[in-house]
């Protein structure tokens, strides 16, 4: 069963949205972590700061204290609680911090509203979510206060010249994780997979003269290879988070036949799901700057939480300052 050690907070600079903070303490509670709340001080352009940039920047500071102050003091009898403002650009900053302090997840609440929607891909969500090594955990303001349904996507990559599951260290993370924090939380896991036939729309145009029955069988097969490997990957996973925690899960599959980013995105909202997990990197070998289309199309679309995870062997293109 996975456990946190490590809980990196990045708190809403007013102190004020505290969906996102409620959630982080209950973790680190329940994980007997440490939790770092910390707020980013921007450097702001010095014409901005005029006439006195060092008064004014000190007075920002006293501000993001103050609040740090006011969320570590209301839950310091509950936790282990360190505060900490970080200065530059919010992303670079927050990921040097996990890696300065070797954090394992990363917690932030995300507006929800439709101007910042459209502005998602130029936020620090979306450069924490393409670049940060550990695991992101996206809170909106207005989810409820808990989780109680969770769903973890997992992939098959059927064309791996290998002939190896390449994508099941990636699979295990996010299993692990969605059934520790489905387990911590009492709530559903649902477990989904999409699959496609590749080639079945020109197999069946009318430029091929392939045989109907043919092609259905050959569809016929290719879902029950992929309901085979679900099959397989979940036994596997029944014993990376412990037999008796799995079976104490309310888990239900669903292997569907689709577009990938339309099947989760119906299921999300069919289901009302609280907190979708999913992988974002796409293409390995690449530092951290590629999200998948289909992960990028589901982030731009769904209207839940997200808890975003890399490979193992990711390496983001973020480096410490000297």
């Amino acid at each position: 069963m996975k456990r946190f050690k490590n809980i990196l907070y990045v708190a809403d600079p007013s102190g004020l949205v505290l969906q996102a903070f409620h959630h982080a303490v209950g973790l680190a509670e329940r994980n007997n972590a440490r939790l770092t709340v910390v707020m980013v001080l921007e450097h702001l352009p010095s014409y901005l700061m005029r006439p006195a940039p060092d008064k004014l920047r000190q007075v920002q500071r006293n501000e993001l204290q103050a609040a740090l102050d006011r969320l570590c003091a209301w839950v310091s009898h509950r936790v282990k609680v360190e505060a900490r403002i970080l200065e530059g650009k919010p992303f670079l900053a927050v990921i040097r911090e996990v890696i300065r302090n070797e954090c394992d997840l990363v917690v932030k609440s995300v507006d929800d509203d439709d101007s910042t929607k459209a502005l998602l891909f130029g936020s620090t969500d979306m450069h924490l979510l393409r670049k940060c090594p550990c695991p992101v955990w996206l809170i909106k303001s207005t989810d409820p206060s808990s989780i109680r349904r969770v769903m973890a996507c997992v992939h098959f990559n059927e064309l791996d010249p290998s002939g190896r599951d390449t994508d099941e260290p990636l699979n295990r993370m996010i299993l692990e994780l969605a059934g520790s924090l489905a387990r911590q939380e009492a709530s559903e896991l649902h477990i989904a997979h999409a699959w496609e036939a590749m080639g079945e729309n020109v197999l069946r145009g009318s430029r091929t003269d392939a045989d109907e029955e043919e092609v259905n069988s050959y569809v016929r097969e290719v879902g029950h290879r992929h309901r085979l490997w679900l099959e397989r990957l979940l036994r596997k996973s029944r014993q990376w988070i412990g037999p008796g925690a799995y079976d104490s899960l309310k888990r239900k599959t669903h292997v569907v036949k689709g577009p990938p980013d339309e099947v989760i995105l119906k299921i999300v909202h069919v289901l009302r799901v609280d907190l979708i997990i999913m992988g974002t990197v796409a293409r390995a070998g690449i530092p951290g700057i590629f999200i998948g289309n289909t992960a990028e199309t589901i982030l731009s679309k769904i209207d839940c939480s997200v808890l975003a995870v890399k490979p193992r062997d990711f390496v983001t293109p973020v480096t410490c300052e000297s």
